[in-house]
């Protein structure tokens, strides 16, 4: 029996009354505990295989493929393929036992194994009308093409009227049209313009780049493009299943077409489930469109779906699993980060506040200079000297984390190293390393001990920070900083954003409720009031 001290049992007590803090160490310790048996629970690689009568456990023990199928294969087994072989579901009481997931954190889902609902989808798009007009110094019309959409005059009309009663020009373009015709380099320019006659017909005017040349130009060609996104109907789909049967519309348009253009549509898109389409020009009320028939079909990222219950990845790895041992990963590695921090800058301060005068202000000058050294540029240069890995990223780290636990030991040894128990044990004549670590050390475990949780949180975040700017552990590595890396690539991926972030923050939010439930019983007046 361990014979505890009567205030730790006391502190034990009051952290357990804090039933916040007390449920968020279990559920933290429970978090843990379940990603260090993630083999057991998310893995490619069945528990038990039972097959001629023999029982294997390949999750222990690597069999070759010859071993179930007799094929004089000695590599490893595909078992979803196994399983479905002749030779092996023929037999009676052949049997694999998966984990309840599947899928391991480096496998790659097979496109095959995903429920797809054959469907093809018409998208429509408004394809802009584009002009050009050619200018004068005067900004009069010189030469027009495809104008009809832009202007009301026909392009002979157009020929000598001032391009400024028609359009508005914002000061950008007359001035970069002024610089072209000086014959002065300038680059590529574009803005917005308004019809002056129809405030609702709004145009890009653009200029392009435009090098000097040996005369200067008399004309400057502008090119009005149609501002589609104040379109009543700008885009929209429209899909049917394997039946042709339409499924859904968000094309707003649709019902107003006429029978035959329906049906000419309906045809483009049967013609698209079994083979691929160029697109196509249709013209819905005067305005062009781009129809493109776009078959249904498994790309990665994939969202959730049976069996994949968080989605997969853009690499096709199911998010679930990776998200499972990245949660061992970063613990993990913030439990080792902290600890060794913690030795070090244990270590560091017991010494300076120990001995005091000349070590503690050599000590102080070197963790000065120590700190202002640029952490991620000492990562980036030892990563492409010695390459990305587990230990070099926990050991660099480490050697940069000790700095500010150090200060909090130092001001504890300074306060009790003139106390009278160091005083008597200095004249007893005992050795300064069993001063330090057995009368000093344990009387300054409170900053030790009060900031641990937080120091865990802050190298869990700190860890997914890394990985998200592809400065931490080597791919294919699980980890949630991986995934909200992907994630900002594919923004559309809602669970790639949704899942690891929940993660993250549920983890931290964890540590800092337990950080806190133990700052509270480290507290001297836990229940102080003002009145």
């Amino acid at each position: 029996m361990i014979d505890w001290n009567p205030v730790t049992v006391k502190r034990w007590q009051r952290f357990r009354r804090l039933r916040r803090a007390w449920w968020s160490l279990w559920i933290l310790t429970s978090l843990y505990l379940i990603s260090l048996i993630a083999e057991l629970l998310c893995n490619n690689t069945p528990l038990l295989v039972c097959f001629d009568g023999h029982y294997y456990v390949p999750l222990v023990h690597f069999y070759p493929e010859d071993a179930f199928l007799h094929n004089g294969r000695q590599t490893r087994p595909d078992y979803q393929q196994i399983q479905s072989h002749p030779l092996f579901k023929d037999q009676p009481g052949n049997f694999i036992l998966f984990p309840p997931v599947p899928c391991g954190p480096y496998e790659n889902v097979a496109p095959a194994t995903i429920p797809l609902t054959e469907t093809v989808t018409l998208a429509f798009r408004p394809e802009p009308h584009v002009a050009s007009v050619t200018l004068s110094p005067d900004l009069s019309i010189t030469r027009s093409a495809n104008t009809a959409f832009f202007f009301e005059p026909s392009s002979e009309e157009l020929r000598g009227q001032a391009f400024t009663n028609l359009w508005s020009i914002p000061p950008a373009i007359k001035e970069a049209i002024a610089i072209r015709l000086q014959n002065r380099a300038a680059l590529a320019i574009s803005a917005t313009s308004v019809n002056l006659a129809n405030p609702r017909l709004e145009a890009e005017l653009s200029l392009p780049e435009f090098n000097p040349r040996e005369t200067a130009p008399s004309a400057i060609r502008l090119t009005l493009r149609e501002n589609t996104s104040r379109s009543p109907f700008p885009h929209g789909s429209v899909s049917w299943n394997a039946q042709m049967q339409r499924t859904s519309s968000s094309f707003a348009p649709w019902a107003t077409l006429s029978p035959e253009t329906q049906a000419d549509l309906t045809a483009f898109a049967t013609q698209g489930l079994s083979n691929s389409m160029p697109p196509r020009i249709l013209e819905i009320k005067g305005s062009p469109y781009v129809v493109t028939a776009t078959k249904s079909e498994v790309r990665w990222p994939y969202p959730p779906v049976k069996g994949h219950w968080m989605g997969i990845d853009s690499s096709g790895r199911d998010v679930l699993a990776r998200i499972l041992y990245g949660l061992r990963t970063s613990l993990t590695f913030g439990f080792l980060l902290v600890i060794l921090a913690m030795v070090l800058g244990t270590a560091l301060g017991a010494i300076q506040g120990y001995f005091g005068n000349h070590v503690d202000m050599v000590g102080q000058r070197f963790t000065e200079i120590w700190s202002a050294l640029p952490f991620l540029y000492v990562m980036i240069l030892l990563g492409a000297v010695y390459g990305r890995g587990f230990i070099l990223l926990l050991v660099c780290y480490a050697i940069f984390n000790w700095i500010g636990i150090s200060y909090y030991v130092r001001a504890e040894f300074l306060r009790l190293r003139h106390l009278p128990f160091v005083e008597a044990a200095r004249s007893l004549g005992l050795p300064h390393h069993t001063i330090i670590f057995r009368h000093i050390l344990p009387n300054s475990l409170t900053p030790l001990i009060t900031f641990f949780p937080f120091s865990l949180v802050g190298a869990i975040g700190s860890l997914a920070a890394l990985d998200y700017l592809g400065f931490g552990l080597p791919p294919p590595t699980p980890s949630w900083g991986e995934l909200l890396q992907q994630a900002q690539q594919f923004r559309w991926a809602w669970w790639l954003i949704l899942y690891p972030a929940l993660a993250l923050f549920i983890v931290m939010l964890l540590g800092v409720f337990v950080g806190e439930g133990i700052r509270n019983v480290y507290d001297p007046r836990p229940k102080t009031k003002f009145k």
